[in-house]
């Protein structure tokens, strides 16, 4: 089982959204889409929001703090602007 569940992360990023607004992530494959492109940007050199290291000392992969900056909301998901 992994933490935090599809249906948690899709909640916790839309949970700031205003009422009105259509939600920023509405399907799996969103969240995968923007845990992605950030563990791409912490590759390339981003500075991480969240812990790396695990409680056993060993650092994290970029995917996994990628989905711990989202769950937390220390990265924000900005909405593709319309041409």
């Amino acid at each position: 089982m992994l933490h935090p569940s599809y249906v948690e992360m899709i909640e916790t990023i839309n949970k700031e959204q205003d009422k009105e607004e259509a939600p920023l992530v509405t399907s799996r494959y969103s969240v995968v889409l923007a845990t992605s492109k950030r563990a791409r940007q912490l590759i390339e050199g981003a500075e991480p929001t969240a812990p790396v290291f695990e409680k056993n000392g060993k650092q994290k992969k970029p995917l996994s703090v990628a989905v711990d900056e989202l769950y937390r909301g220390s990265v924000t998901i900005l909405p593709r602007e319309e041409e």
